[in-house]
């Protein structure tokens, strides 16, 4: 069942911050991760792999950067989820603290 799935990976705490961050900016690079989650490349390349598989998230590659972004597919009822996922911002201190922490990284 892939809602099951769906629901699966982002009860991971980790992917759970990375639909956040992707909620709060439009694109991220695999670095911008890295600095807020403090994770190394390899940690994060796997959960973004996972979300990408999924149909969560999208990629592009820009020479030597990846860059990803929140699907925009109907078929999971992303344009449902993910705001519902924005909205526990409030609920969420970690949120808070990585939100704050990416608009002060600059990894490009």
């Amino acid at each position: 069942m892939r809602t099951a799935l769906i629901f699966k990976a982002l009860s991971d705490p980790l992917r759970l911050r990375m639909i956040h961050l992707l909620t709060y900016q439009e694109e991220l690079c695999v670095c911008h991760f890295m600095e807020v989650l403090g994770m190394p490349q390899s940690t994060v390349s796997r959960h973004l792999s996972q979300l990408k598989h999924l149909g969560l998230v999208e990629s592009r590659r820009d020479s030597k950067w990846v860059y990803y972004r929140l699907s925009n597919s109907d078929r999971l009822a992303a344009k449902d989820l993910f705001p519902l996922i924005s909205d526990l911002t409030d609920l969420e201190p970690q949120f808070v603290l990585d939100t704050q922490k990416l608009s002060q990284t600059k990894c490009d």
